[in-house]
């Protein structure tokens, strides 16, 4: 019987320490001040606004993000641990005072540049180096120079010309001479080629040049 007393008088006291410490919990938070948390973030020259970066209060379920401008604001309270994080940057942690005058703290923060340097990585197309190996040795490689002497034959070259448009400078030769032709013909009859010396010496190397033979 006394034992059984025993027993529940412990059981009340520890209730009773419990609702305690839970009364005193939640006074405290009550008589901590809100104070609205606002700023501007920067990257590390301050030259740049950094949007998109994420502002909260780890484990309270509070946060928000920065805008385009960088600026953001959200309400703390006194004693908050407000953390800054964004890829590729430095996690950064704001300790709110745990008794501020003014219910407003402005902040100007610059975030620096987080480098993290990754192993070497060697991507190769066989599982192992020995295959790989094996597959270079057993590859037929195709001697460069053979297709290059086979490309720059005069055969290859002649066939090429032909085939090939008129460039640049020809085209605007041809122009010239039209407009050279068009002009003779405001002012005059055109000249008799027959009688131009330049003309013949034209024609008598196209002949020894082989233009005017029959192609196949």
């Amino acid at each position: 019987m006394n034992n059984s007393i025993i027993i529940r008088s412990i059981f009340i006291f520890l209730l009773g320490l419990i609702f305690s410490v839970q009364f005193a919990s939640a006074q405290d938070q009550q008589e901590k001040k809100v104070i609205q948390l606002s700023g501007i973030i920067l990257n590390a020259d301050s030259t740049d606004a950094v949007a998109g970066v994420n502002v909260y209060v780890p484990k309270k379920g509070r946060g928000t993000s920065s805008g385009r401008f960088g600026y953001f604001s959200m309400p703390v309270l006194e004693g908050d641990s407000v953390v800054f994080s964004f890829i590729g940057l430095k996690r950064q942690t704001f300790k709110v005072p745990e008794s501020v005058e003014n219910d407003r703290i402005s902040l100007i923060l610059t975030m620096e540049i987080d480098e993290i340097a990754l192993a070497e990585v060697e991507v190769l197309p066989y599982p192992t180096e020995e295959e790989f190996k094996q597959a270079v040795i057993a590859m037929n490689v195709v001697d460069p120079m053979s297709i290059s002497r086979a490309n720059m034959s005069p055969e290859m070259l002649l066939r090429w010309a032909e085939s090939m448009p008129a460039s640049g400078g020809e085209n605007f030769r041809y122009f010239q001479q039209g407009q050279v032709l068009q002009n003779q013909d405001l002012y005059g009859p055109r000249p008799l080629r027959l009688l131009d010396p330049f003309a013949w010496g034209q024609f008598i190397r196209s002949i020894k040049r082989g233009d005017l033979k029959k192609k196949d």
